[in-house]
């Protein structure tokens, strides 16, 4: 495979920081996100601290990374979560990949170390009431004397989509299509190239466009659909759950896992339910081993 300008420069020879650098660039290179790259640079730069400062890249073996990450879990005097664990470990993986898939190294030392999952706590969910209450508490602003939609179109497009928070700030007006051959859509867009994987388009419930429509001719959005700060959006969910009497914070998260389980209790599939969420086969295999615990089928 033909390499890179970033890492082109860098042979069997180079120092372990220096490589670093290299790989920073390229993911620079690559559209990946401020927050991404941080982290993934935050991870392997701990090899730095347990190596010796003159080791090459290609003196480093898989008996390395598995002493390195022995020590990061029992030895190094600093906490270290199962969850923080395994992101360390697909961050080295991922830094070791890329110097073999460029031709720097001719074989992976990473490729062997055990990736470690680590699955986090259960995320809550609406029961069957609870949603109805929520949709209830939402739908009475738009019969109030004032009439106001802008809860009732925010929240049940969450519920019945599962979109995450910066997908829903991300809407504009012509990523609605009320006038599509198969039945109304949203389109799901991302900037970046990176996440382009992400994109989809989800069916619109009939419910939902009625909302929208008397949303639109309350606020006139001139392009941005919820054009209020990711703050107060949260602050808009709070208070509809507090006015359905929820014991629950009504939060997106929470509204993308309902909406997850009740397509999956409906009888939908699973890869279905994969692309509509907009997340990798990797990543599903976590996500639904936990809805199927949510739907109670395993422990």
């Amino acid at each position: 495979m033909a390499k890179t300008t970033d890492s082109a420069h860098i042979t069997t020879k180079t120092l372990l920081p220096t490589a670093i650098n290299g790989w920073e660039m390229f993911m620079q290179d690559q559209g990946r996100s401020h927050h991404t790259v941080k982290a993934f640079l935050s991870d392997v730069r701990l090899l730095t601290k347990f190596l010796a400062p003159d080791k090459a890249i290609g003196t480093i073996t898989t008996d390395d990374l598995n002493r390195f990450f022995a020590w990061m879990e029992k030895d190094r005097g600093i906490p270290c979560s199962p969850k923080t664990l395994s992101r360390r470990i697909t961050s080295v993986k991922s830094f070791f990949r890329w110097l073999h898939q460029y031709g720097t190294l001719t074989i992976d030392p990473a490729e062997k170390v055990l990736q470690r999952s680590a699955i986090s706590p259960l995320p809550q969910v609406l029961t069957n009431d609870e949603y109805e209450r929520v949709l209830l508490a939402a739908d009475r602003h738009r019969r109030e004397t004032k009439p106001d939609a802008r809860m009732y179109a925010l929240v049940y497009l969450l519920l019945t989509t599962g979109i995450k928070k910066n997908e829903c700030l991300s809407i504009r007006l012509n990523h609605i299509d009320l006038n599509a051959k198969n039945g109304p859509h949203i389109f799901i867009r991302y900037a970046s190239p990176a996440n382009r994987y992400k994109e989809r388009k989800i069916e619109l419930q009939e419910d939902w466009i009625a909302a929208y429509k008397e949303y639109l001719t309350q606020y006139h959005p001139a392009d941005q659909v919820f054009a209020w700060s990711p703050r107060r959006l949260e602050y808009l969910l709070e208070d509809i759950g507090a006015e359905a009497s929820l014991t629950k914070h009504l939060s997106f998260d929470m509204c993308r896992w309902t909406c997850a389980l009740r397509d999956y209790q409906s009888g939908m599939e699973s890869d279905l339910i994969r692309q509509k969420l907009g997340v990798s086969k990797i990543q599903w295999r976590e996500l639904f081993i936990k809805i199927r615990k949510l739907n109670g089928e395993i422990k």
